[in-house]
């Protein structure tokens, strides 16, 4: 009878201490390998990223536009939603409506060729608009209104658990202002699609204002302008990042990340669509930017508190990706931010400026002297510090009290010795009787105590 022989186990080749030490290895290893390229790593040149960047948004304008082409080929003319008859509704026999404006019509009623008409240069538009930032810049200054609103709103229901408070450590608005310039004006269809169709042989664009083109409904003008801004926009944060596993606050890191705007430069694209009575669609202003612009930012960073590592190239890299998808995805086409546009008419509780009218008080003077009457601009419609009508009784009571002042005074100085180096003058009427009773009056110019015989 055979003896059964049980196999021989396979005796590991490494030992307890040998396998914690490779382990301990790979572990170092990694973490190396992290602060190296994560940590301590070269970030790539601003030029490179810009680059990637663009192709990135230029692909998918040119993905959605793709998409916008066969959608169209897909649909027929007459179901497209642009197109669906309106709803007949019972029009004023009275108000004559003008005729149905196209963007051809406009451009010929106000003498605008597309092909031919040189960029305006926009020096009036870009002092307004730096009429506008400095103002702004001044009332951020007040009472701190910019910074308490901007604390509530990064401290608000959107920030995560593992983020302490969010301090604003420092904010600048900035010193500069940008610059329009090179503004044209584009038909697009309802899509923002540019209608400039064939070339001609020159290889230029040419738009026919009255063709089939310019005719299409939701065809409308589109301003576009370049912007240019150099400047340093800042705003530094400071905050903690706990972990809360396996128990609260197990470990806290504070950092501090400031962020400033060095560069911007673009297209901004804005357009004007008309109210749809039939959908009760108010009119609006849109307004976006191309995908060929360029932003900049300067991220400086500090992590940690007894050994600091300080501008981190990965968080950078991350904070500016972040920022860059929150602008694409906001107002880079195909996307843009749309504002609705109040009644054009105008209207009297709009009207701001100048005066009311004019109050007309007859001031009560001493005897002897008639009423003077006196014309009282009234308290402006919008005055904060004094209402209408007590802005008005303190202005006449101001001049009445002068007056009579004046009045009395006069009163005085005809009862009083005059001097020989002055001499007063006071208005008396024809009925009025000197002691000789003869009739006597003072004439303009005339010497006190000298009597005028005129015929009668």
């Amino acid at each position: 009878m055979a003896t059964e022989m049980c196999p021989m186990k396979p005796e590991p080749t490494l030992s307890f201490t040998q396998g914690l030490i490779v382990g301990q290895i790979s572990v170092v290893l990694l973490i190396a390998a992290f602060i190296k390229f994560f940590i301590f790593g070269d970030a790539p040149s601003p030029e490179v990223t810009a680059s990637l960047r663009a192709a990135e948004r230029r692909s998918r304008t040119l993905a959605h536009r793709q998409s916008l082409l066969t959608l169209r080929s897909a649909t027929p003319n007459a179901t497209r939603p642009s197109q669906q008859p309106s709803l007949n509704k019972k029009k004023s026999s009275i108000l004559r409506s003008p005729p149905t404006l196209t963007i051809g019509s406009i451009l010929n009623k106000t003498y605008y060729n597309v092909d031919s008409h040189q960029p305006e240069s926009l020096d009036w538009f870009n002092v307004l608009i730096a009429q506008t930032i400095a103002q702004f810049r001044s009332d951020a200054q007040q009472d701190d209104a910019i910074l308490t609103s901007l604390t509530k709103a990064l401290n608000g229901d959107s920030r995560p658990d593992f983020l302490d408070e969010i301090k604003v450590t420092e904010l600048t608005l900035g010193e500069d202002f940008p610059i329009f310039s090179n503004c044209r004006i584009i038909p697009v269809d309802e899509d923002g699609l540019s209608l400039n169709g064939g070339s001609s042989g020159s290889g230029e664009k040419r738009f026919d204002a009255n063709g089939l083109r310019a005719k299409r409904e939701g065809s409308r003008l589109q301003a576009r302008m370049d912007v240019d801004l150099s400047d340093m926009i800042t705003l530094a944060l400071e905050t903690k990042i706990q972990l809360n596993y396996p128990r609260r606050l197990t470990a806290v890191l504070p950092v501090a990340l400031a962020v400033s705007v060095v560069r911007f430069s673009g297209t901004l694209s804005v357009s004007f669509i008309p109210s749809n009575p039939s959908t009760h669609t108010p009119a609006s202003m849109t307004f976006g930017f191309l995908d060929d612009y360029r932003l900049d930012f300067s991220v400086r960073s500090l992590v940690g508190s007894r050994s600091r590592l300080q501008d981190v190239p990965k968080i950078a890299q991350l904070v500016e990706a972040r920022l860059h998808r929150w602008f694409d995805e906001r107002a880079v086409e195909p996307r843009f931010q749309e504002i609705a546009l109040p009644s054009f008419w105008p209207r009297k509780r709009n009207t701001r400026g100048g005066s009311s009218g004019s109050v007309t008080d007859e001031i009560p003077l001493p005897d002897g002297l008639s009423p003077i009457s006196t014309s009282i601009p009234s308290a402006p419609s919008n005055s904060s510090s004094l209402g209408k009508g007590k802005g008005r009784e303190v202005s006449r009571e101001e001049v009445r009290r002068e007056l009579q002042a004046e009045a009395a005074a006069g009163q005085r100085r005809d009862t009083s010795p005059l001097p020989d180096n002055l001499r007063y003058r006071r208005v008396r009427s024809r009925n009025d009787r000197g002691s000789s009773g003869t009739g006597e009056f003072s004439m303009p110019g005339s010497l006190p105590g000298m009597a005028l015989d005129l015929p009668t």
